[in-house]
């Protein structure tokens, strides 16, 4: 999987004056957190371009099923919406335009760079929309810019989502995001600090930093700073802000700078997603991670002895081709061994094109037995990790009536309606996958 932390389920949003499809642009989200903070910039941009009586369906290609669920996204748009256009955008579109450009349900296919392009949406008014501009896909590997640069992507008021770096130089054997991503760019650190402070001024509390493969960035910028550089810069350039919080990052390329920063920075989050995929040294190899399994366990010990109310989260791929029953299970002790709260598990499926899809496959049967041996696993952990946090009092952050986040990420259910924000709780007790708290 890309860093880029998935999404949970597909997600829509509208814009229009009265929630009709012809007075506005209805958007379908599938797949990761990044598709969907780029559809809060597409909204705006479809909005401006004066795009109306359209649906656009922002796709996932991560695994065979995103496609198909898109596929289905796609039919079910035309039918529900018969007069609206359908525009079609994502990984999906990106790396095989013309197999949806091929469908009798769509009208319109945009490339993730084109999606991000005011141009785009203003020739989508209803005089623009011809034959020739159906599709409209450009070679990905070209950019050299962030997508839109940088896109902030709010949750209400509770939190808003920062895109500081987009695509990956990086070719695992199983991923085909490189292909709708392109190459790793990074936007340049003052602007991404401009824009978090214009976010807290505005009463944001909580910033995310996102990204295809965030601890990449600085790369491609002058001097390659570290992405703890940019940690730091925000930290310590925006004083106000109250949370700062890191998605999904490659534990190869967590440097020891940013473990001090989460050893002395309040404000930095207590909570980090790793891009894992297995426990296993062999199947890490075939791959073509960069790191091994004892690389990523003492990153995990290092970081809880600098911060030790940290909680980790991890993706990880059940039933990659020549996995044993013996490195299934070492990805189980793997998951003990780091301390995984939240695992996000995904059966392996072979996308045409990788070196995966041609390595020897295991049977459905037991991808299927694996993937649920491993959610059970985490929903193990993930109910252990709510019972260590009862008794505390943290300060969570409020994401809509009755629903918050602590610190570290753990879901918090309150009773009360109250306004979005940080709100001081003491933590009552803990369930399978949430701790409930009172407001002190």
């Amino acid at each position: 999987m890309p860093e880029a932390e998935l999404a949970q389920a597909p997600e829509s949003s509208l814009v229009g004056s009265d929630g009709d499809v012809s007075d506005g642009v209805r958007i379908v989200t599938m797949g990761c957190r990044l598709n969907a903070y780029e559809s809060e910039a597409m909204r705006r941009l479809a909005a401006e371009g004066g795009a109306s009586n359209a649906v656009i369906v922002n796709t996932c290609a991560v695994t065979n099923e995103a496609v198909r669920q898109a596929r289905q996204a796609i039919r079910r748009a035309r039918r529900d919406n018969p007069g609206a256009s359908v525009i079609v955008t994502g990984c999906a579109a990106q790396i095989d335009p013309q197999a949806f450009a091929a469908m009798p349900e769509v009208d319109v296919v945009l490339g993730n760079q084109e999606k991000m392009q005011a141009e785009s949406w203003r020739a989508l008014r209803p005089e623009g929309l011809t034959i020739e501009t159906r599709v409209r896909v450009n070679d990905i590997q070209s950019a050299r810019e962030t997508a839109g640069h940088l896109i902030d992507g709010l949750d209400g008021r509770a939190r808003a989502y920062v895109e500081v770096q987009n695509g990956c130089d990086h070719r695992c054997t199983f991923c085909i995001i490189p292909f709708g991503r392109g190459p790793s760019r990074s936007a340049p650190a003052g602007d991404v600090v401009a824009q978090v402070r214009r976010l807290t001024s505005n009463g944001v509390h909580e910033v995310v930093l996102s990204g295809v493969d965030l601890t990449s960035w600085g790369g491609d910028l002058p001097g390659r700073p570290p992405f703890s550089d940019l940690v730091r810069r925000i930290l310590t350039l925006v004083p106000e802000l109250s949370r700062l919080r890191l998605s999904s990052l490659d534990a190869s390329e967590v440097d020891d700078d940013l473990v001090r920063l989460f050893a002395g920075e309040e404000r930095l989050a207590p909570h980090l997603h790793l891009s894992l995929q297995a426990g296993d040294d062999l199947i890490l190899k075939r791959m073509k991670r960069r790191h091994l399994t004892a690389q990523a366990e003492d990153l995990c010990a290092r970081l809880r002895e600098a911060r030790p109310d940290i909680a980790f989260g991890a993706d990880l791929i059940a039933g990659f081709p020549t996995e044993t029953e013996e490195a299934s299970q070492n990805t189980l002790r793997h998951v003990e061994r780091c301390g995984l709260a939240f695992l996000h598990v995904f059966p392996f499926s072979a996308r045409v094109g990788t070196p995966a899809a041609r390595m020897p496959a295991v049977s459905g049967s037991v991808i299927k037995a694996r993937a649920a041996r491993l959610r059970a696993k985490g929903g193990e952990m993930l109910a252990r990790h709510c019972l260590s946090r009862v008794g505390g009092t943290k300060d969570v952050l409020v994401e809509r009536e009755g629903v918050g986040r602590l610190p570290d990420f753990t879901p918090v259910h309150f009773k009360g309606a109250m306004q979005t924000g940080l709100v001081r709780m003491h933590i009552d007790a803990a369930h399978d996958h949430y701790v409930s708290a009172t407001p002190v």
